[in-house]
């Protein structure tokens, strides 16, 4: 897993205004690409690919999942499929989407057959947003030629499902009710100059701007189909039509090249979520980022009155949250707006957990609402024999101190026990909250939740 500069270099790198105001990318304890987002009740799932360490190439093992109430602070919820998911797959976990349809979710992904004949797409099963999933059918359920990558899903008001994908083509397909199969043939979708706009770069080998990386989606009564364009680098731009089968008319550019801490690729998912529209990207923003080491980010965004969408800026700021964060309740320690240094790992006990937390390490959490003050704060954790301290501070890293919990040693890494500390001032209002970890050289402890109590 990712391993992030430390705090004492990255303050040299960024400055500490960057420390307290970044939120792009959203996910910085590993590198995650492709993004997905789901609503589903009143929560966002945001479902997305895994670039390995130090890659040079797209070496994707696995995906992961996160999900947020206030699109701020992200919950990490581990890696619920991966290619051992598929017995019939070989390598190659690139870019999927997740729908829920018939109180089940299902998750389109594109994988490398071991069979030889190239990228296939699969689907995956689960009861839940987070899994576990399973293969639904035990075989691809697509593979229509060398280019079967990138699907993304939709579910018109009348029920038709669709599955669109494909670099260097467009291809899609009308999905049966069980979400498993299909019907008809696979519809390759014309890639002209009124649908698609014009390529420049590479023009003689691909008839328009389109690339890859589909996202199909409604509002109102205009369906709108987003993909990454232009060739590389890439820029991401979008279509419209009045059928969720086209035709398709080219509209803009949404978001141009990422010039500064940008990747050679982009991927585009869009949500309405709260009264608000989120536009998610990735870039290669975090420290050892690169074209193969991507990172999520998002944005807030409005349409213009006449449905079309406007041009979207790259920012390390991000967005604002859409409510503030209850801390009076069980938090888990991996929900993160932004951190330094730490991992998360997961256990059949508990879950997923933080852990390789070292001195100077931190995590920040966003827009939390403290009310008239807490008197107590207490915590979650686990140390064989070393042990530290959680220094809980307001709104910087070197902010106003609320209180230190110090933590004893339980006798192993996995032998859990809440530890808990009186706050002598109470602090009232809405806040960023900053545990700064302190201890001795190496591995302090295992951090799985917190609370405060009033």
């Amino acid at each position: 897993m990712l391993k992030l500069i430390r705090l004492s270099i990255t303050a040299v790198l960024f400055g500490l205004t960057h420390l307290a105001s970044a939120q792009n990318p959203i996910i910085q304890t590993i590198y995650t690409a492709d993004p997905a987002p789901l609503v589903y009740k009143d929560t966002v799932f945001l479902y997305t690919g895994h670039d390995e360490d130090k890659s040079t190439w797209f070496v994707m093992k696995d995906w992961h999942a996160y999900s947020t109430v206030d699109m701020v602070n992200w919950t990490d919820r581990g890696s619920p499929l991966s290619l051992q998911t598929f017995s019939w797959a070989k390598k190659d976990a690139w870019a999927g989407q997740c729908i829920f349809r018939n109180g089940k979710f299902y998750w389109y992904v594109p994988v490398n057959e071991t069979s030889g004949k190239g990228m296939s797409i699969g689907v995956a099963v689960g009861d839940s947003p987070t899994g576990p999933f399973k293969d639904a059918i035990g075989k691809p359920l697509l593979h229509s030629g060398n280019g079967d990558i990138d699907p993304t899903v939709f579910i018109d008001d009348d029920g038709q499902a669709y599955l669109y994908w494909g670099n260097p083509y467009l291809k899609y397909v009308k999905l049966n009710k069980d979400m498993i199969s299909y019907s008809g043939e696979v519809i390759t979708v014309p890639l002209n100059k009124e649908g698609f706009n014009v390529r420049y770069k590479d023009a003689d080998k691909r008839p328009s701007a389109y690339e890859e990386g589909p996202w199909l989606y409604k509002r109102k009564d205009l369906y709108y189909l987003l993909y990454p364009a232009g060739g590389v680098p890439e820029h991401l731009a979008y279509s419209t039509s009045k059928t969720a089968k086209g035709p398709w008319s080219y509209r803009d550019t949404i978001m141009t090249v990422i010039k500064k801490g940008g990747a050679f690729t982009n991927h585009p998912g869009v949500i309405d979520y709260k009264g608000k529209s989120f536009f998610f990207y990735h870039n290669a923003a975090l420290p050892g980022g690169g074209g193969f080491n991507r990172s999520v980010a998002v944005e807030e965004f409005n349409y213009n009155a006449d449905g079309t969408i406007p041009r979207i800026e790259a920012t390390v700021g991000g967005v604002k949250p859409v409510q503030h964060f209850n801390p009076y309740q069980i938090s888990q320690a991996e929900t993160i707006a932004w951190e330094e240094g730490i991992e998360t790992a997961i256990s059949p006990k508990i879950g997923v957990y933080v852990t390789e937390i070292n001195n100077g390490d931190y995590i920040k959490v966003r827009s939390v609402d403290l009310g008239k003050g807490a008197k107590s704060f207490e915590a979650r954790v686990a140390s064989r024999n070393q042990g530290g301290e959680i220094e809980v501070r307001l709104d910087s890293y070197s902010g106003t101190l609320l209180t230190t919990l110090n933590v004893k040693p339980t006798g192993d890494n996995q032998s859990w026990n809440t530890q808990s500390v009186k706050i002598d001032k109470k602090q009232a209002g809405v806040h960023d909250l900053f545990f700064i970890f302190k201890g001795n050289e190496g591995d302090l402890f295992n951090f799985d939740w917190w609370k405060f109590d009033r």
